[in-house]
């Protein structure tokens, strides 16, 4: 298998432990790429490879053909998406495009092929009954035809059927499921590049999330930094329908500042103590490689509600978040509730008084709760 090819120097600014990483490609753009060599098949007989395409932000990448075939009528190219070195579930698969002419009048119409879902709720940028191809794609695709009829005559009236191979099995491991896209993968992007960690995907997920709930019109979600958390939160709002669950993960702050601009009348963080201890002190991205518990500030809380110092000094020699907490047990001191407390100032401070109420859920490692505030 081969993937876009790009010269990736000016990419060298973020590096990880075993050096620079690579930007990487969205499935957006590589439905586009694939959609423009299989319309050129379809126009002049032959197949451009590498085909090179042209990116909102003005980049021009060229990607290498994984598959070809001209029919009568129809053709299909496809291309291995390369994510670069994000950890993406779609790095690897299979982009497949067939075009094919339509019928006279009909304009360009979009179809979901194998391994690309159907949007079925609202709430999401594409309405139900489409496929999951979201907007900037279809832009791009459409520019491509465009383009194209400028050079090789019209061709106006043409089906692109868009398929990721497998991508029905890599859907289960995405958030499609819950927002109600049956099938099948989404086709993403906004300016076509993956940068590594950048994990705009995920947050891209929690902003729909956001979408799908409001218009379902939801008065209370729930964003939880894992499964565990999220088990609680449903033992206490078992009311709730699972569109209300938002997989929030690390990113605190990409769900406040959404819900700051789109809000719903109450939200519900969930998270383990020590994911919590980071938003109460003011971290929005709770990632072990980006924030780290600060046990000076939990042996303040402790102090604050102790009024001496040998629990302080306990703490600070402590090695993890979960020690702190098992200290302040024994002593007596609800630390789990002052960092629920800290953890909702936090919020509430980032909502910058939009009409969200704000509640925080804390739980052990067992899911048991150890403080609530709100």
């Amino acid at each position: 298998m081969t993937a876009a090819r790009e010269d990736h120097s000016e990419d060298r600014a973020k590096a990880g432990p075993g050096g620079p990483l690579r930007r990487g490609w969205t499935t957006g753009a590589c439905a586009t790429a694939a959609t423009k060599a299989a319309l050129t098949a379809l126009l002049t007989g032959a197949f451009p490879d590498p085909v090179e395409i042209l990116l909102p932000k003005g980049e021009r990448p060229a990607f290498a053909l994984n598959r070809q075939r001209l029919f009568d009528g129809a053709a299909m190219a496809s291309i291995v998406k390369d994510a670069g070195d994000d950890p993406d579930v779609t790095h690897l698969a299979e982009i497949v495009s067939t075009v094919r002419r339509g019928l006279p009048g009909t304009g360009i119409a979009f179809r979901a092929g194998p391994g690309v879902g159907t949007v079925t709720m609202p709430g999401l940028p594409i309405p139900p009954g489409e496929p999951a191809i979201n907007p900037v794609p279809r832009a791009l695709m459409r520019g491509v035809v465009e383009a194209l009829a400028q050079e090789h005559g019209p061709c106006a009236d043409l089906e692109i059927e868009i398929g990721v191979t497998g991508g029905e099995a890599l859907a289960r491991q995405t958030w499609n499921p819950r927002l109600g896209i049956v099938g099948g993968l989404s086709i993403l992007g906004t300016t076509g590049i993956v940068h590594p960690f950048s994990c705009s995907a995920w947050i891209h997920s929690i902003h729909r999330g956001v979408d799908v709930a409001r218009a379902a019109g939801l008065g209370h979600v729930v964003g939880s930094t894992g499964s565990t958390s999220e088990d609680a939160a449903r033992r206490r709002f078992p009311e709730l329908p699972e569109i209300a669950y938002l997989d929030m993960g690390d990113f605190a702050g990409g769900l406040l500042k959404y819900l700051r601009l789109h809000p719903v009348p109450r939200l519900t963080i969930a998270g383990g103590f020590a994911k919590l201890a980071k938003l109460a002190q003011g971290a929005m991205d709770l990632h072990s490689g980006r924030s780290q518990v600060d046990l000076a500030f939990l042996a303040d809380l402790a102090a604050s509600a102790d009024k001496g110092d040998a629990l302080r000094a306990s703490i600070l020699s402590a090695n993890t978040a979960k020690a702190a907490l098992d200290l302040a047990r024994h002593a007596g001191i609800d630390l789990g509730q002052a960092v629920a407390d800290q953890a909702r100032a936090r919020a509430e401070a980032l909502l910058r008084g939009a009409d969200v109420a704000v509640d925080i859920l804390v739980v052990d490692r067992s899911g048991g709760g150890v403080g609530h505030a709100g």
